[in-house]
């Protein structure tokens, strides 16, 4: 049996976690040693619904990142948005340190990463095997978060200087570029060709969707009992705000749309926000909205008639799996990226925001309506929804990438 340890960026939200909770846990289901880890608040409690071995936060003082969010949400790329991010020097040494600490302290014989730039750059300082698990934008051989809008501009920041400083600290050869690190001895792209194309060559394999629900997992009574008299719309926010004041990567600008388009319609609405409490700004919720911190996400997507959702991997991931459209309001390039691929597939509407002055997302609220009606009403939506769904189904998901990962784990790949 082998030893895992499965990292990620570890933002306080349920879209990395999401995709790697289910390949471990078929690993440890298989016998295998597995840990993961993210010690924010809300994937430690998804981690821990998996039953899953979670390890803390090595003990170190990490400095302020100083990174800058608003270039972050508007990043051409993963390089750019790590330009963002991880600029700091002093920043880079800390977290890079964490994680050479981490890895070095479990001792795994091979580590599996989705997005955590810190924990690949531990990986190859330490010469542990890399696995992948990536959407296809984040891989190094894609068009990047803004594929539709041409060349790629000379000049955009990135954090390959501070991460190539640290990186000659330990002996290790400079990279170009940093989304580089982030592509496995072994890649594997969440999602199919047509969701997450990458270059031909690129030398990965598509797993289809992953996305968490325990074997047992079912639906409470009351969203089952919901009539089947109106159509029942599911509003995804993921994290309302990530901090106290607004931020340019929050979606609590889902909430709001979904409660002004949606109060007086003749819908029923699931409100969640993936273990985030809901914003105190809501007071009372309308009489047809329902809300829950945490739903299976799978059973939630094929009892809904529609998703509304800020365009996180994960959940377009869950609505196509399921067969069942969405209306998107894009928070970030990348959920912009993610939710344009939805819409060239015909399984759902964009609706963009725009920043105002206040810091706040805004939108077009009388476009939001129509996109709705329209994405409710036309079957051609679901049809090609389903159609995706059934596409999807022979890519293997969790087991296929757990079969990939121990194959490579015993030299068999």
């Amino acid at each position: 049996m082998a030893k895992f340890l499965f990292t990620m960026l570890p933002a306080n939200d349920l879209g990395l976690p999401t995709r790697l909770v289910p390949i471990a846990r078929v690993l440890a289901d298989r016998g295998h040693a597995v840990a993961v880890f993210n010690p924010a608040p809300v994937p430690a409690k998804l981690i821990e619904d998996a039953g899953l071995k979670n390890l803390p936060m090595p003990s170190r003082p990490m400095p302020d990142s100083s990174g800058d969010l608003a270039q972050a949400s508007s990043a051409w790329d993963v390089e750019q948005m790590f330009g963002a991010l991880f600029g700091n020097e002093e920043f880079v040494r800390a977290a890079t340190a964490v994680h050479v600490d981490l890895v070095r302290d479990f001792d795994p014989d091979i580590v599996v990463d989705s997005f955590g730039l810190f924990a690949c750059l531990a990986a190859r300082i330490l010469q542990v095997p890399l696995v992948s698990v990536l959407q296809g934008n984040f891989h190094p051989a894609s068009r990047g978060f803004l594929w539709w809008a041409g060349e790629r501009p000379d000049g955009l920041p990135s954090a390959a200087p501070a991460i190539n400083k640290v990186a000659a600290e330990y002996g290790v050869a400079p990279v170009a570029r940093c989304v580089d690190l982030l592509a496995g001895d072994l890649s594997l792209i969440v999602g199919t060709p047509e969701t997450d194309p990458v270059s031909a060559n690129a030398g990965v394999t598509h797993i289809g969707p992953i996305i968490w629900q325990r074997g047992n997992a079912a639906l409470p009574d009351w969203v089952l009992s919901l009539s089947r008299d109106q159509p029942v719309i599911w509003v995804y926010s993921g994290n309302p705000r990530y901090a106290d004041a607004p931020t340019p990567i929050d979606s609590i600008v889902v909430i709001r749309a979904a409660i002004a388009a949606l109060v007086d319609a003749p819908v029923q609405v699931v409100l969640t926000t993936g273990y985030q409490d809901l914003p105190k700004e809501f007071g009372t919720l309308p009489a047809n909205f329902h809300h829950a911190a945490y739903l299976p996400g799978p059973a939630m997507a094929e009892r809904c008639d529609l998703m509304v959702h800020h365009g996180g991997h994960s959940s377009v991931m869950t609505g196509l799996s399921a067969g069942t459209p969405a209306v998107i309001i894009p928070t970030i390039t990348e959920r912009e990226s993610n939710a344009r691929r939805l819409v060239e597939l015909g399984a759902g509407e964009i609706v963009m925001p725009r920043d105002g002055a206040n810091g706040e997302k805004h939108i077009d609220l009388a476009e939001f309506s129509a996109k709705l009606r329209r994405v409710l009403n036309e079957p051609g939506y679901r049809g090609s929804a389903r159609r995706v769904a059934e596409s999807m189904r022979q890519f293997g998901g969790a087991q296929k990438a757990a079969d990939c990962i121990e194959q490579f784990a015993t030299g068999t790949v």
